[in-house]
């Protein structure tokens, strides 16, 4: 089956009636950007990753873009040869997770000149922020104005529904009520009131964000991180984490990029435990080549603090071995910090709140 067939087949299964017409507006967007392969994986365990905002290193006089890039070129290189940028375009929360033009680079860091300056030297990771989008975007302000297309764009809900069942990582409200052209609505917040989620049960959505994707690639994106992806579909009545419509929409995007960048790789940011975490590896072959290793970094940390490798050598011996185009991501901590569910069936809670009482103790700060 061809990408452009593969396709066809998941805006069906997505879409239904509506797949052709999708299909049909998606078509210019699948011109091939650069050539390259599906067959092998293009990393292995000589490729090291270093992971920093845009503004992280910083001169007087020029942008910081261009300062990290020089930094590199004169401390990194060539031990590190791959670059994940942190979202670097304009924001109004979240550290930079709360997008409000996916198309731009914040003016603080630089511009897209530095960015396609830097993919000359390093290998790059850009955030596909593809759950949500800022309240002060573009989008969700003709939203508010009930301007079409963007009437449909986001996720709304009757206040009254039950949502008990819904799985999600934040204690704030899910649902935000905003006034718009048409009267109040409530629309659907995973994460907080200024990170509205996408309706990708609207085509038109799919359509934009793959062009969103297709924007990165040019612009030398050769890794894609898909952030919070896990919540991407909604469906009234189930836990909305995981959904067989989130793997179809990660799959679609795989079929995409085969046919437009066949060498980017997908790596799903999906902290959760490690059954469902490699969930998102699909069948070996259709849908994200990595997912973050997230049991190692509370792993590792418990091994050096407590001086004990047991939890930590058990568990590497039960990893199985990923497919020939599929590997793990290993890391030691995130601009998140060092998440303790993954850990969640491999160190007890005892172990786990020892490690909690540690950190404190040398003034870590602990979150719940």
């Amino acid at each position: 089956m061809t990408p452009h067939d593969a396709i066809r087949s998941k805006l069906e299964q997505l879409y239904g009636d509506a797949a052709q017409a999708t299909y049909e507006a998606l078509l210019p967007l699948l011109e091939p950007v650069r050539p390259g392969s599906t067959d092998t994986l293009s990393l292995s365990e000589k490729d090291i990753v270093l992971i920093s905002y845009g503004d992280h290193v910083q001169a007087a006089g020029e942008n910081p873009l261009h300062t990290l890039h020089r930094f590199l070129q004169e401390f990194a290189a060539p031990t590190i040869n791959t670059v994940h940028l942190l979202p670097f375009y304009p924001y109004s929360s979240d550290d930079g997770f709360s997008v409000i033009d996916y198309y731009a680079v914040n003016p603080a860091h630089g511009k897209w000149e530095d960015i396609e300056s830097l993919r000359q030297d390093f290998r790059l990771m850009f955030d596909f922020v593809c759950n949500h989008i800022s309240a002060q975007s573009h989008w969700f302000q003709k939203f508010l104005a009930q301007e079409p297309p963007y009437d449909d764009y986001f996720f709304t809900v009757p206040p009254e529904t039950d949502l008990s069942q819904v799985v999600r990582p934040r204690a704030l409200p899910l649902l935000t009520a905003v006034e718009t052209a048409a009267g109040t609505r409530h629309v659907w917040t995973t994460f907080s009131a200024d990170q509205i989620d996408l309706n990708y049960e609207t085509p038109s959505v799919l359509i934009e964000m793959l062009k969103v994707l297709r924007f990165y690639v040019e612009h030398g994106a050769s890794l894609i991180r898909l952030d919070a992806v896990a919540f991407l579909w909604k469906e009234i009545g189930t836990d909305c984490i995981h959904l067989s419509q989130t793997h179809l929409v990660i799959q679609l995007m795989r079929d995409f990029l085969n046919s437009i960048a066949p060498d980017t790789i997908i790596i799903t940011e999906t902290n959760v435990p490690h059954e469902e975490n490699i969930s998102y590896f699909g069948d070996g072959h259709n849908e994200a080549q990595m997912v973050y290793q997230f049991p190692l970094p509370p792993l590792v940390l418990h091994t050096l603090a407590m001086g004990d490798a047991t939890a930590l050598t058990k568990w590497a011996k039960s990893l199985g071995d990923p497919s020939g185009q599929t590997t793990f991501f290993n890391f030691t901590a995130s601009h998140d910090g060092i998440g303790m569910r993954p850990a969640t069936g491999l160190l007890s809670d005892a172990q786990i709140q020892a490690l909690v009482e540690r950190a404190e103790a040398h003034g870590g700060r602990v979150s719940y």
